[in-house]
């Protein structure tokens, strides 16, 4: 009998990096964002932004939000959505997300500068503390039926 190990997600890999560039998407894009947090953020990969005491995986990914949000405007992206999350109501009953975001950005091009940006990425120690695991799915909006 196997085991299989639980797979957390928490950056794009280069093939589904490659995958999302080459889909072709058109004008802006909707990122959907699931996530998940750690009871505690561990900044271990990052003790320059460390609290003095520590600090929950909420807390940390809210840091997260204040230290972004600028960058986002500044690149033509806003935040549409932060929601608490729960349980699914249709999906696996033992799955649940802390949050749901949804953010929009007005091309490929703008994401991968905003996500590229040093002073965006100087912050970015504070979602790696605070996500134990997270799903990120790019939406093209579709025209309203007729």
């Amino acid at each position: 009998m196997s085991v299989l190990a639980k797979v957390n997600y928490l950056e794009p890999t280069p093939s589904t990096g490659k995958l999302f560039v080459q889909r072709g998407f058109e004008g802006s894009i909707i990122m959907l964002n699931l996530l998940r947090f750690r009871a505690i953020a561990d900044y271990s990969a990052h003790p320059e932004l460390a609290p003095p005491e520590p600090i929950s995986g909420a807390e940390a990914f809210d840091r997260y939000i204040r230290h972004t949000l600028p960058f986002l405007h500044d690149s033509g992206g806003e935040l549409l959505l932060l929601c608490a999350g729960g349980p699914f109501l249709i999906g696996p009953e033992d799955e649940t997300w802390d949050r749901a975001m949804l953010v929009r950005q007005s091309s490929v091009a703008s994401f991968l500068a905003f996500a590229s940006h040093d002073a965006y990425l100087a912050g970015i120690g504070h979602r790696t503390a605070a996500v134990e695991d997270s799903r990120l799915l790019p939406l093209s909006e579709l025209l309203p039926p007729a």
